[in-house]
């Protein structure tokens, strides 16, 4: 986004020289605009610095507004189609957006109109990183789907190792938190969403994490970007001056062609991951075997052993993309000279979170599996690639995102599909047109206390020995459930509620509820 810059702020000589926790911040006027977890944690990081620091929100949390004068901070409250008179009042010499809001947004085009400089949480948190002794390394991630389990990963093999490291970001703890902990790190892991990533490489800050990855790129957020095209290019910040290792999907060009295209520090070497037989640079999977060619001397000749398809899979961890995510977290991982067999030895006492690919059930031979977490097409179509034969429960808030092509990758392996939330009849079209002999239940969106019950008792009767029913919605949450985790709980509370009683040997029939 190019921010026009008015005469009033046409010289922001003082925010040139804020690069440092230790410079001095005290009586600068901000505004920050927003009040979620990375809101609070900018104005709580600028209120002890000693700025001037304005919040500007449409809804709080009680819990947080309440600390906002305790912390030396002000609140205003309320309608942001145009900017409030406290606002104007305040004069804002820097204006920080939490990732929620667009660039199209009223305020942030009120700000950018003024030539207001204009930045995310990230670059705050960069520039003041040296809070706490020698600053830490950043690892940054990104990508349409994966970005929290390979956070995950990448911080354990990294602990395995013997470092002190913080999984950040997006994943839920803000940047600003670990920076400002106490204790210190020798690295930060930072997961960063699209919106992140657009207000990082709308400025001209230098953010040099030692390696980067964007796991994969798919339609998503399109709305809040406005075009596939920006999407991209703000995922593709992550790579901008890497200076060890820019890890990139083999299987995924678009990632490749955002290596080729960054702009990155003088010895920054492209390494590739994919599920196939690695080349040298690449991290890859010979006989079964998860093998590294990019970090070793001899690469050209040889490979160092990881881990092993079969270890991964006596750990619930052998599903194709959950694969891949260990590739590209070993890859950042050996970026940091992280030996090969501590990644192996992090990677037997790993587990991946709630509602990511969780078998709920296994019973007469039927597997129920919560992959909630799969809140558009690009995941469940992974989900679905794990299995043969699929009983699927799909649905929800597709936020304007084409169905079709997924049902129509997977219609081959589909036993049943159940349909549910409010947007049923893109789903329903697509079925019929892609897989018209596959059954179909479809679930009433107004029957929202039993949504997820009904749900799982079509689901049940349409199972058969050997199929995975498997909950990967392709779509969002928010029209039925508090949020994609509600979604996977009361998937399993139905499952374990109504299929449980049987044997869990798999020999028995399960107990079949009257229709």
């Amino acid at each position: 986004m190019d921010l026009p810059v008015s005469p009033r702020h046409a010289a922001p000589s003082r925010l040139d020289g804020l690069t440092s926790w230790h410079a001095d911040w005290s009586g600068l006027r901000v505004a920050v605009l927003g009040l979620g977890v990375t809101g609070f944690s900018v104005a709580d990081t600028l209120a002890e610095l000693g700025a001037d620091v304005l919040v500007v929100a449409g809804t709080a949390d009680d819990e947080r507004a309440q600390l906002l004068p305790v912390i030396g901070a002000r609140l205003v409250q309320g309608d942001l189609d145009e900017p409030p008179t406290e606002l104007i009042e305040h004069d804002p010499e820097l204006f920080i957006v939490s990732p929620g809001f667009a660039p199209r947004h009223p305020l942030v085009t009120w700000a950018a109109e003024q030539g207001i400089p204009i930045w995310g949480d990230i670059e705050l948190a960069w520039r003041v990183r040296d809070k706490v002794g020698t600053p830490a390394e950043w690892i940054m991630v990104t990508g349409t789907n994966g970005k929290t389990t390979t956070v995950q990963l990448t911080a354990a093999m990294i602990q395995a190792g013997g470092a002190r490291v913080a999984p950040c970001g997006n994943i839920g703890v803000p940047v600003l938190d670990a920076v400002r902990d106490p204790q210190g790190f020798d690295v930060f892991v930072v997961e960063l969403s699209s919106y992140q990533l657009h207000y990082l490489g709308a400025t001209d800050i230098d953010v040099s994490p030692l390696s980067a990855v964007c796991l994969n790129l798919a339609n998503d957020h399109i709305d809040w970007h406005g075009s596939f095209e920006a999407y991209r290019d703000a995922k593709a910040v992550v790579y901008r001056n890497a200076r060890v290792a820019c890890v990139y999907n083999k299987a995924d060009a678009a990632t490749r062609t955002m290596v080729e295209d960054a702009d990155v520090i003088e010895g920054a070497r492209a390494i590739g991951f994919d599920l196939g037989v690695p080349g040298p640079s690449d991290l890859g999977i010979v006989d079964g075997i998860l093998c590294d060619r990019a970090f070793l001397a001899e690469r050209r000749s040889s490979a160092l052993e990881l881990t092993t398809l079969d270890e991964l899979r006596s750990q619930g961890l052998d599903a194709p993309h959950i694969v891949a995510n260990i590739l590209a977290a070993s890859a950042l991982a050996r970026s940091y000279d992280v030996p090969p067999e501590v990644i192996r030895d992090a990677l037997r006492e790993f587990s991946l979170d709630r509602h990511r690919i969780e078998v709920v059930l296994e019973q007469a031979r039927i597997r129920w599996v919560d992959d909630s977490k799969a809140t558009n097409p690009h995941a469940a179509d992974a989900s679905l690639a794990a299995f043969d034969s699929v009983v699927w429960l799909v649905g929800g808030l597709l936020k304007g995102v084409d169905i079709a092509p997924l049902v129509e990758r997977h219609a081959g392996r589909l036993r049943g599909a159940v349909v549910l939330g409010v947007d049923r009849e893109p789903v329903l079209e697509a079925l019929r047109r892609h897989a018209p002999d596959v059954p179909v239940f479809e679930v009433d969106a107004t029957e929202t206390e039993t949504v997820m019950t009904r749900a799982v008792d079509a689901a049940g009767e349409m199972a058969q020995a050997g199929d995975v029913v498997l909950l990967a919605p392709a779509a969002a949450s928010m029209d039925q459930f508090a949020s994609y985790a509600e979604r996977g709980r009361q998937f399993a509370e139905a499952v374990t509620r109504t299929w449980g009683g049987g044997a869990g040997d798999g020999s028995e029939e399960p107990h079949r509820p009257a229709r």
